[in-house]
């Protein structure tokens, strides 16, 4: 699942995705309806690939917590954000057993499946892991290439600072004055 251009914005209601960024702000278009809304940079906007949930252990990306939702309802819809409290929590808990109750409100919860359900219908949601290279899987740069790799760089760099320094002769006389 890819949240990373899915913003939540304070005040308004449901997610948008971040089309274009501008001076003052950017452009987001609303999941819901699909009007595109100008955001000023004073609004107080969430990236859903930011937010995490307070486990008892550790913080819980909110991606992994929808990923398993995905994985629970086979990508299909969950329940609604509208059922009461209590079945809300319960369905929760099978999700992320571990969450802490004390930090998490129900609200929260809500937030967390309207949020699924709207990107479940635009087909966001996903039951497949993100991949991520593993160190046994990145590739290592030799010395050599190393060397290599700086030397052309200091090369480059030593270029344009040339080129782009004025150089100035003076002239002056071509024979030292002696004193008689």
């Amino acid at each position: 699942m890819n949240v990373e251009k899915i913003l939540a914005i304070s005040g308004k209601p449901g997610l948008y995705a971040l089309k274009v960024q501008t001076r003052s702000g950017f452009v987001a278009e609303s999941l819901l309806d699909g009007k595109k809304i100008t955001v000023g940079m004073k609004s107080n906007v969430s990236l859903l690939s930011e937010i995490s949930m307070y486990t008892h252990t550790t913080e819980k990306p909110l991606a992994e917590i929808m990923r398993e939702i995905a994985v629970k309802e086979n990508e299909g819809p969950t329940i609604s954000h509208k059922e009461d409290n209590d079945k809300l929590i319960a369905y929760f808990t099978e999700i992320v057993p571990d969450y802490d109750t004390t930090r998490v409100y129900p609200s929260d919860i809500k937030k967390v499946f309207n949020w699924y359900n709207i990107l479940q219908s635009k087909g966001l949601v996903s039951k497949e892991e993100p991949k991520n290279i593993e160190a046994s899987e990145a590739k290592e740069i030799s010395g050599e290439d190393a060397k290599e790799i700086l030397k052309t760089d200091k090369v480059e760099k030593s270029e344009k600072e040339t080129k782009s320094k004025k150089v100035t002769i003076k002239k002056g006389p071509t024979e030292p004055k002696t004193k008689k």
